[in-house]
């Protein structure tokens, strides 16, 4: 799916800006000062921290900004450490590994009308989003939920924005979550709608979508929902670029027998909602349990998420 699965650049951590309370936004630019990739709207790339784990954060610069990639990260305290280390650890001019842009939540363009709902930290690609659909000239409408105002990142970008904005804040309404089911339920039918953020509110957001065109409506998870990995086992991987063979066996996951036979493969989440660990299929059919690919995508089976993902025919090439 992507044309440069693995790709890196070593890039200059220029500033650390506050967004919000508990969250900071980096600044990531070349040493050199030359222009970085280009990206979509939607667009996140994998940051490789000092401590060698590997955490996904999405772009909020524009598209057309690419003098730098700018990435909103808040800090969670109950999480995996990543975030904890961007906060804490990590200087201004330290220079970290980051992945060539790949977008899972990608903006139609053309859209008559598109809705955004945004809860937290989800704020990060729809800002992007929105930066692009301004300069389009285009249609789009902004619901964003936050637990308190002082939590808001970009609000001072959208005061200009008028009634396209409403901001939803839990502690001024008594605690209540933002209805998204009603936002849902209003809108038009040929409108594109997109949500990012929690759990829950992306649960409330499929379930308020299930009537509506499939792909109009976008949606961006930062962890599964009940993802069970392939571990029918029973088979056996070739590899193309370690001409090596190995056996899978039954009750083993993919991922555990390329680690059992030291084979390195960059993972992150183990869910399969990062593409981190996205690999080439050289041949075989894979037995696709990641909520990345489309539809389409798995039955091209040009790629997988190795991370979850194993086999459905014998024996299965890819290129590693």
């Amino acid at each position: 799916m992507q044309a440069d699965i693995g790709s890196e650049l070593d890039l200059r951590l220029t500033a650390i800006i506050y967004g919000a309370d508990g969250t900071n936004l980096f600044e990531f630019r070349t040493s050199d000062g030359r222009d970085l990739p280009s990206f979509t709207a939607g667009s996140h790339v994998d940051v490789t921290l000092p401590t060698g784990a590997i955490r996904q954060y999405s772009i909020a610069s524009p598209e057309s900004d690419l003098s730098r990639y700018l990435l909103g990260v808040k800090l969670d305290p109950k999480g995996r450490g990543g975030s904890r280390c961007l906060h804490e650890d990590v200087r201004v001019g330290s220079i970290l590994k980051i992945s060539l842009p790949r977008n899972h939540f990608p903006l139609t363009e053309s859209a008559p009308l598109s809705i955004f709902i945004a809860g937290g930290i989800g704020i990060t690609p729809i800002h992007c989003m929105i930066e692009k659909l301004q300069a389009l000239g285009q249609n789009w409408r902004l619901h964003y939920a936050v637990r308190n105002r002082a939590e808001a990142v970009f609000l001072d970008r959208f005061a200009k924005a008028g009634d396209r904005v409403h901001l939803h804040v839990d502690a001024e309404t008594n605690g209540s979550f933002m209805d998204v089911a009603s936002i849902i339920q209003a809108a038009p039918l040929d409108a594109h709608l997109y949500c990012c953020g929690p759990a829950p509110m992306l649960d409330a957001f499929e379930a308020a979508c299930a009537g509506r065109p499939q792909d109009h409506v976008h949606l961006e998870r930062f962890s599964a929902p009940d993802v069970v990995a392939a571990a029918g086992g029973s088979y056996t991987v070739e590899l193309s670029k370690s001409k090596r063979s190995i056996t899978v066996q039954a009750g083993q996951t993919l991922l555990q027998a390329l680690q059992a036979a030291g084979i390195k493969v960059k993972i992150s989440c183990e869910q399969g909602i990062c593409g981190t660990c996205e690999t080439r299929v050289i041949s075989g059919t894979p037995d696709h349990r990641d909520t990345i690919l489309s539809d389409e995508e798995k039955a091209s089976n040009e790629t997988m998420m190795v991370c979850c993902s194993g086999s459905l025919s014998p024996t299965l090439v890819l290129d590693l």
